[in-house]
């Protein structure tokens, strides 16, 4: 059954999302629980946890569902936003970065983005596919022959772009959590490569960050350059993104938190990425994700051909909204068209990026912390109606 948009807490993919059920296998506390809303009430009313790009309608009104949701005590600290026509329309953060020194969030701040890792990887295997070095349906072994051929049938690249390969997610909470570093992407497969498949490949859609680490290691063997160097130097770079990178030390990044379901705050037990990186281990702000989603919607990254591949949806997946090949399908919104993006949980975030072509619009939120997840989709998608006013003012 397909999103319903008057029900906005369905756009979340629900057991989908790359950190799963992760309050259930949540790790580490520290002794002081936090309460946003009282750590910054004396910023509260000036406002000072907020950047403002302008003053118009439509940035009031946004400013104030941001506030709102800041008051249910979701999320230590997020900034929201969105971009018309390729330009920053409106920028706007509350809360904390770091609530142990009372660092304020900003549109700049650097945070993890989860999943939204994925549709970036996805690119950049679809990049290598426009050069005619890479065939979606082939065999990975091809390519990537580290990968034992599976008993349950062929994988192919395609396949484990639209979470159909029948790879498996964490097997424990432990993994889930990962506190292993993995040199090299070939270590982290390491993890999971002779383990069985769990579907027929190609017939079920089953969510998988261990898919996309095969994707990394499959673009690491095609383009001759690190997963790494390749993210850089063909998207990042390209896209103007000047605060994204593969998640390598926390210095300089925001502080990671987790909320309950009774608002209560506390901080999270750092976990190491690099058992994920082309699936979950990127970290990015606010402003370069608008950048990044401009650089979709304009053609700077991939041809308008090789986005509608990404965009058809194959389907596989039968419950809530479709899967292409590294973005969630949202169907038509009623007032605003199609819509497309991803969105990503994992320990420290909850973060939400969401296209909307028809309109020449990127909405995007991040946030510093995990369990945040319905109250940062809900916002994403109220923001489409301060953005259509700010587009109609244009």
């Amino acid at each position: 059954m397909r999103m319903t948009w008057n029900n906005i807490r369905r756009i979340g993919p629900g057991k989908d999302i790359e950190a799963g059920m992760e309050n259930q296998f949540r790790t580490g506390n520290r002794a002081m629980v936090l309460r946003p809303a009282a750590v910054v009430m004396c910023m509260w009313s000036l406002q000072l946890a907020a950047q403002v790009t302008s003053t118009t309608y439509a940035d009031l009104d946004a400013r104030k569902m941001v506030d709102a949701s800041y008051a249910t005590r979701s999320f230590m600290g997020a900034a929201a936003g969105f971009a018309i026509d390729g330009e920053f329309v409106w920028q706007y953060a509350v809360g904390l970065s770091d609530a142990s020194d009372s660092t304020l969030f900003q549109s700049n701040t650097r945070t993890r983005i989860a999943s939204i890792a994925k549709p970036m990887t996805a690119i950049a295997t679809m990049q290598l596919v426009e050069r005619g070095v890479l065939d979606l349906d082939v065999p990975v072994q091809i390519y990537l022959p580290e990968f034992a051929v599976k008993k349950e049938g062929v994988v192919t690249t395609r396949q484990l772009l639209q979470h159909t390969a029948g790879i498996g997610e964490y097997a424990t909470a432990k993994e889930r959590e990962n506190q292993v570093h993995y040199t090299t992407l070939l270590d982290a497969i390491d993890i999971f490569k002779d383990r069985d498949l769990i579907s027929v490949p190609g017939v079920e859609f089953n969510y998988s960050t261990y898919g996309y680490v095969l994707l990394g290691a499959i673009i690491e063997k095609v383009s001759g350059q690190t997963f790494t160097a390749y993210m850089q130097s063909h998207i990042w770079d390209v896209a103007g993104l000047q605060d994204t990178g593969v998640e390598n030390g926390r210095e300089g990044h925001a502080a990671l938190y987790h909320s309950n379901d009774k608002g209560k705050i506390s901080g999270s037990k750092i976990t190491d990425l690099s058992d994920r990186i082309p699936g979950g281990g990127f970290y990015s702000t606010l402003t370069d994700l608008l950048k990044f989603g401009n650089a979709v919607l304009d053609g700077s990254l991939i041809s308008a051909e090789s986005l509608a591949v990404m965009l058809k949806d194959p389907g596989i997946k039968t419950d809530g909204n479709g899967y292409g090949l590294g973005w969630y399908l949202f169907g038509e919104n009623p007032k605003y068209g199609n819509v497309f993006g991803h969105n990503g949980s994992q320990t420290g975030a909850s973060t939400f990026l969401m296209l909307l072509p028809e309109q020449h619009t990127v909405v995007a939120v991040v946030s510093n912390t995990s369990n945040a997840l319905p109250a940062v989709s809900a916002l994403t998608v109220a923001l489409f109606d301060p953005a259509a006013i700010a587009k109609a003012q244009r």
